[in-house]
């Protein structure tokens, strides 16, 4: 199975994701991608993305809350190709 890939939908920018990270915050990072955050782990939603289209699976349920289109890329991973709307 290949790797993900995780577009942007603002740059077109495109990247893959190893799925070995901890996070998609950390993919997004390593690639250079500022997000803001705060505690890394779903409990503040400052890192709060759009996803537009594919899926994403947690770690743990987030405590922080979130809209049926909206992510929280601390403690996500993709489950193939996304697109985010950054």
């Amino acid at each position: 199975m290949s790797n993900p890939t995780i577009t942007l939908r603002t740059s077109g920018a495109q990247f893959s994701c190893s799925g070995d990270g901890p996070s998609l915050l950390d993919v997004l990072e390593s690639n250079r991608v500022s997000i803001e955050y705060q505690c890394r782990s779903g409990y503040c939603g400052s890192c709060r993305l759009r996803l537009v289209k594919g899926r994403v699976a947690y770690r743990q349920t987030p405590l922080a809350c979130i809209q049926q289109d909206e992510i929280l890329p601390c403690c996500c991973m993709p489950q193939g190709d996304i697109e985010l709307d950054i």
